[in-house]
């Protein structure tokens, strides 16, 4: 895992294409797999590797994120921390526009101005 660090708008904004491009790759990864899945019953034996392999996916998402020095916070949703909050993006969003306070998360995320 990365050392934690603390992100500048700017830095997080050159970053957000990489953490983009991956998290694109993981959820058309994901949305493959829980496809197959839904469309097996749910007594299925074939649903338990699908299942184990769609936790594959996130677990490396993470660990990928994790490597670039960004927080995970959940599914799809990373922070920067700037040292005085959080620039904060989430899958689809194209641009890193968001800020929110270490109390405050996501709940409380402002437009950047």
């Amino acid at each position: 895992m990365a050392e934690a660090r603390c992100w500048s708008l700017e830095a997080a904004r050159e970053l957000l294409p990489e953490v983009r491009e991956r998290t694109a790759r993981a959820v058309s990864e994901s949305d493959a797999l829980l496809e197959r899945r839904d469309a097996l019953p749910e007594d299925s034996p074939e649903r338990g590797p699908l299942e184990e392999e769609l936790r594959y996916v996130v677990e490396r998402w993470t660990r990928e994120m994790e490597a670039l020095g960004v927080d995970v916070k959940g599914l799809w949703l990373v922070d920067f921390d700037s040292g005085a909050g959080c620039y904060c993006w989430r899958w689809p969003e194209e641009r890193l526009e968001w800020f929110h306070g270490y109390e405050e998360g996501f709940a409380g995320r402002a437009r950047i101005q």
